[in-house]
C-alpha cells in the first residue's frame, strides 16, 4: 500500500519544478558567491555561498526526498507534510540567497546612472563608469573601468556619437558578456552642424558643416522620460524576474518627470519670448531651447573640443549688443576664458554656471539639474 501511494506521488510536479525554477532564477542573477560573515573563534570571518551550487543542491535534495526518503512514513497525510514542509525551506533558501542578487549595470552617463537606479531601485547595482562632473566628451576609458564593465549585464549609453571615440575598442576589450544599450538612439535627434577650429578640423569624427546628431538630449525632460522608458525595457529583457518591480519603479519615476516638466513649463514662461536668448560656453542647449523657444548663440561647437573661430566670436559678441542680451552662461566643466573676454567687451554679466554635460556635485540628481539650470537662467534673464 505505501509503495502504491508512493509511486502516485512521483509524477506530482508542484515541489520539484517550482525548486527548478528558482535555481534557475537564481543562477541567472548569482554568477559570484554570496558574501556572509560568520563568528569563528572570537573572529568574523567570510564565508562563500555559490548560489547557482547551492541552489543545484537544495532541488537534487528535495528531488531524493520527494522520491525516495518519503518511504519511512506510513501515512498519507504525513507524505503530504513532508512535502509542503521541505519545499518551504528550500524555498526559503534560495530566496535569502537570492535576497543579495543584483542585476549589475554599468553608466556611461552620469544622467543614465540617475534614471537606471530610480528605475532599477533595490534589485540593481549601478556601477558609474563616468563620475559626477567628468565631461564626457573629454572620457577615456581606464583598464580598471573596462574591468568593471564586463562585469555588468547591462551598459548604458548616451548615444548620437557621444562615446564614438572609444566605444569599438570598448565593445572588443570587454567581449561579449555585457548588452550595449545606447539609449539616446530611441530619442529623435537634433542635427547640428560638426564643430570646427580656427584651422578647419573637426573635433566630432565629421567633416566640419556636416549635419550629426546633438548627443545632449537629456536637456529636454520629454527625451529623459523616453530614456526611462528604455532603461525600464532593458532591465527587463536582462532580469525578467523583477519586471514588475521595473515596471512599478518607472511609472513612479516619469509621474515625478511630468511633475517637473510642469514646474519647468511656470518657470520659464516668467521670461517674456523677447528676453530668450541664450548664450553659452557651448552648443549642448539645443533641445532645451527648442522646448521653450529660446535663440542659442553657442560659442563652441557640439563638444567641449571645437573651439570657436575669432569669426565666430565676432558675431556671438555682434549679436549680444544688438539684442541687449544682459547674461551669458559658464558650464561647470569648462575653461571660462573665452567667455569672460566676451563679458569684458560686451557687458553683459555671468548669469551662473549650467550642467551642460552631465550631472555634478552641486546637482547630483536629474531633477536637481534641470531645477538648477533653469531656474539660473531665468534668473539670469529676467
Amino acid at each position: 500500500r505505501q509503495e502504491s501511494l508512493l509511486d502516485e506521488k512521483r509524477d506530482d510536479p508542484c515541489a520539484e519544478e517550482f525548486l527548478q525554477r528558482r535555481a534557475a532564477h537564481v543562477g541567472h542573477h548569482m554568477e559570484k558567491p554570496a558574501v556572509h560573515e560568520e563568528p569563528v573563534g572570537g573572529q568574523r570571518v567570510e564565508v562563500r555561498v555559490d548560489a547557482e551550487v547551492f541552489a543545484e543542491g537544495i532541488a537534487r535534495l528535495l528531488h531524493h526526498i520527494n522520491r525516495n526518503l518519503l518511504c519511512v512514513s506510513a501515512e498519507p497525510h504525513n507524505i503530504k507534510c513532508m512535502r509542503f514542509a521541505f519545499t518551504v525551506f528550500a524555498a526559503a533558501a534560495l530566496s535569502l540567497i537570492q535576497a543579495d542578487a543584483k542585476l549589475p549595470v554599468a553608466s556611461l552617463s552620469t544622467v543614465l546612472t540617475d534614471v537606471a537606479r530610480n528605475v532599477g531601485g533595490d534589485v540593481v547595482e549601478v556601477d558609474a563608469i563616468i563620475k559626477l562632473a567628468v565631461d564626457p566628451h573629454d572620457f577615456t576609458p581606464t583598464a580598471s573601468d573596462v574591468k568593471a564593465l564586463s562585469k555588468a549585464k547591462v551598459v548604458l549609453l548616451s548615444g548620437n556619437g557621444m562615446e564614438d571615440t572609444y566605444l569599438g575598442k570598448l565593445e572588443k576589450s570587454v567581449g561579449a558578456g555585457p548588452v550595449f544599450v545606447p539609449v539616446g538612439e530611441s530619442i529623435p535627434p537634433l542635427l547640428v552642424e560638426a564643430g570646427n577650429d580656427d584651422h578647419g578640423h573637426s573635433h566630432h569624427g565629421a567633416p566640419p558643416g556636416e549635419k550629426i546628431p546633438d548627443p545632449h538630449w537629456w536637456q529636454s525632460i520629454k527625451n529623459v522620460a523616453t530614456a526611462t522608458e528604455v532603461v525600464r525595457d532593458a532591465l527587463i529583457q536582462a532580469d525578467p524576474a523583477n519586471r514588475t518591480t521595473y515596471e512599478d519603479n518607472a511609472k513612479q519615476y516619469l509621474t515625478r518627470l511630468t511633475d517637473l516638466a510642469k514646474w519647468a513649463r511656470l518657470e520659464v514662461a516668467r521670461l517674456p519670448r523677447s528676453k530668450r536668448i541664450l548664450v553659452t560656453s557651448h552648443d549642448a542647449f539645443g533641445y532645451f531651447a527648442r522646448d521653450y523657444g529660446f535663440t542659442l548663440y553657442p560659442i563652441e561647437g557640439i563638444t567641449t573640443d571645437d573651439q570657436p573661430s575669432s569669426k565666430k566670436v565676432r558675431a556671438i559678441i555682434d549679436a549680444i549688443k544688438a539684442r541687449g542680451v544682459k547674461s551669458i552662461f559658464l558650464e561647470t566643466i569648462q575653461n571660462p576664458k573665452v567667455l569672460t573676454e566676451i563679458t569684458r567687451e560686451t557687458g553683459a554679466k555671468n548669469g551662473g554656471e549650467l550642467y551642460a554635460d552631465g550631472l555634478g556635485p552641486g546637482a547630483d540628481t536629474y531633477e536637481k539639474m534641470i531645477r538648477h539650470n533653469y531656474s539660473t537662467i531665468v534668473a539670469g534673464l529676467e
